[in-house]
């Protein structure tokens, strides 16, 4: 198959589309030009007010054209941002305590972030919107400034802002892909199987139809032992990176974005979708992997230049916004309920043929962090959903009794002069288990004691912050609305370098440490590790799912010495004695019955269940429980299968 070229004249639909929209538009939009952006038409305008003040118009034409529209000023009107700076300043109460100002010059917007953000929004009189936009000629978008700022979306401004002519061009050419006119008007849909089924661990598909080639995730194993079983199969496939029309990932982990930047440094230049948060979380966790590998002694397989060059390819996307990403393909992105930003992805396929949801890592219960999962899809016909905790005994505590058994386990150790490592994901468990320290300590329930955490944990959190949208109702609330920030506490200590380890490591002194990475796969934790383990005192915490291979599976599996690398690549040999316990309910997975309450939420839409990211045993029992159960075929995948979908 070769590469779709993109027309060189608008092709009949888009002709449509553009007279439809303007002989929609009124003389008073003064729209200046149409063009396509990425997967959204974006309308300039040298008089914003106008569209501004009636959101009416843009709604009914965008349930003409059934189209994402955007309004962008015209480059013509927009002042200088030395000048806006200023403009904004004067504007912004000092109330709101204004922190900066970011312009983004490939999509006009400035993004003000002040430290009461709800003083921008609420009261029309005191801070408009439209006035200020007509006076500087950039649109606003309101945000919240973090306690800490985000150095990881410090970067991603920065690079996006000078990658601004290049990515424009980019965003052009992905809608000119798009919306061209379909090539057939057959309907086919089918699966390629690259990795994550009968397994934990490099997840990734490739979604088919005549017209489009979607990869879906595209991940790493961390427990693997071979590349063959690292990484996502797409040798199997008869395709060239250019044949694919867009990569769209569920969630941040390595195990599901592990594989993204070495896929761009081997030539992909497609677009790829993810939700707002999850660019930055993977864009930290994927810097911190070659970190990781190079303390290791091995060959990073991707530089930070790759890194950077999956930014630069990325198309952020809100939860629940319908959007086209193929000419015969839309994506709509729901929450998960895993991290921050997981997602369901929802793709929407023909007109209206057939209708596939990608689970991904899934949370069918409320935390303290994220709502329950999303369920209430309009159409489902095919379902692919996540194992992780697929047999029937896989039941987890309530949040109540794991919370309990958290603070006994914690105030046992540290009652005896001892010291807690918490192996721990630096995205969204830790931040959890952050919140649960400071409400029990503050509580007087939990003894007192000083809480590291490592610098990666440190600005995850300060992501977390950054968008409170993507978080559960109460916390969003309370960042968005107040001046209290959560992931802030007097007991928590952030260790930014190698030096600062010696001091939770002094002799008779109980603390908890918080350390990455979660498997204790690489990272800080290992540190740690090797000081705590010997110690009978002691006491490490897995509060995460460890996948077989790992080294925290053959410590939680009660292995008494444990071979691991440590400085320059030499083998130590690590004694075991401290004590060692496992808290499920605080994982981002949902277990057993949840799984199954998600089904029977989808059943009277669906037609079919396909199950992965699991060991094997674990998907062929939620297959076998769902067949029976709910009378639906259910088949559990393994790794280079082709399933027909539709």
């Amino acid at each position: 198959m070769q590469k779709k070229q993109p027309p060189k004249e608008l092709p009949p639909s888009s002709q449509n589309i553009m007279a439809t929209i303007l002989q929609s538009m009124p003389k008073e939009a003064s729209i200046t030009k149409i063009e396509y952006e990425g997967p959204r038409i974006a309308l300039y305008t040298n008089s914003p007010r106008y569209l501004l003040e009636n959101n009416e118009t843009i709604s009914k034409l965008v349930n003409i054209i059934k189209k994402r529209i955007v309004i962008r000023t015209d480059e013509s009107i927009r002042k200088p941002e030395d000048e806006c700076r200023k403009i904004i300043a004067e504007h912004v109460p000092d109330e709101a305590n204004l922190q900066a100002t970011l312009f983004d010059t490939s999509t006009g917007e400035v993004s003000i972030e002040a430290k009461r953000p709800w003083l921008l929004q609420r009261n029309a009189k005191e801070f408009n919107h439209a006035d200020l936009t007509e006076k500087i000629g950039w649109r606003l978008r309101i945000r919240k400034a973090t306690t800490i700022p985000s150095r990881t979306i410090q970067t991603i401004n920065s690079t996006l802002k000078q990658a601004s002519t290049e990515r424009s061009k980019q965003m052009k050419q992905v809608g000119d892909d798009i919306f061209r006119p379909r090539l057939s008007q057959r309907t086919e849909v089918s699966l390629h199987t690259l990795g994550g089924f009968g397994q934990v661990g490099r997840s990734s598909m490739l979604l088919s139809t005549p017209e489009s080639k979607i990869l879906v995730d595209c991940g790493i194993n961390p427990g693997a032992r071979s590349p063959m079983d690292s990484y996502p199969r797409l040798d199997s496939l008869d395709i060239t990176l250019d044949e694919l029309d867009a990569v769209v990932i569920g969630h941040a982990h390595l195990d599901h974005t592990g594989f993204l930047p070495a896929l761009c440094k081997y030539g992909y230049k497609g677009p790829i979708y993810c939700s707002e948060p999850t660019l930055p979380m993977m864009n930290l966790i994927q810097l911190d992997a070659i970190k990781v590998a190079a303390a290791q002694g091995r060959t990073p397989m991707y530089a930070e230049r790759d890194v950077k060059q999956v930014m630069r390819q990325t198309i952020t996307l809100p939860y629940g916004t319908v959007t086209d990403i193929s000419p015969d393909i839309k994506l709509v992105l729901a929450n998960a309920g895993h991290i921050l930003g997981s997602a369901l992805c929802h793709f929407h396929i023909g007109n209206g043929d057939h209708n596939f949801v990608y689970s991904g890592d899934i949370k069918f219960g409320k935390s303290i962090l994220f709502e329950a999962a999303s369920w209430n899809f309009p159409r489902v016909e095919t379902l692919l959903i996540e194992s992780t905790y697929g047999l029937r005994e896989d039941v987890q505590p309530t949040r109540q009794q794991v919370e309990s058994s958290f603070i006994n386990a914690v105030n046992n150790t540290l009652a005896d002069g001892g010291k807690v490592l918490i192996p721990i994901p630096a995205v969204g468990r830790a931040q959890e288990i952050m919140m649960v320290i400071d409400h029990y300590m503050k509580s007087g329930e939990m003894v007192e004691a000083p809480v590291f955490t490592e610098g990666m944990i440190s600005e995850a959190s300060a992501i977390h912050e950054s968008y409170p949208e993507y978080l559960a109702r109460e916390l969003k609330q309370k960042i968005l609305e107040t001046d209290d920030n959560p992931f802030d506490s007097e007991y928590f200590t952030n260790i930014e370098h190698a030096d600062a380890r010696e001091e939770p490591m002094r002799e008779n002194s109980p603390c908890i440490i918080l350390a990455t990475s979660g498997m204790l796969e690489g990272g800080p934790v290992l540190e740690y590790f090797k000081n705590i383990a010997p110690d009978p005192k002691n006491k490490v915490v897995f509060v995460s799912y460890q996948v077989n291979g790992t080294l925290g599976r053959r410590v939680l599996d009660g292995s008494k010495q444990v071979s691991m690398l440590g400085k320059e690549g030499k083998v130590e040999v690590v004694s075991v004695n401290c004590g060692v316990e496992k808290l499920d309910g605080f994982s981002g997975h949902s277990d057993y019955n949840q799984l199954m309450s998600f089904v029977q939420r989808l059943r009277p839409k669906l037609r079919r269940v396909l199950v992965n990211h699991g060991e094997r045993s674990k998907s062929e029992n939620l297959a076998m429980n769902i067949r029976r159960t709910f009378k639906l075929p259910a088949h559990y995948p393994q790794v280079q299968e082709a399933i027909k979908l539709f």
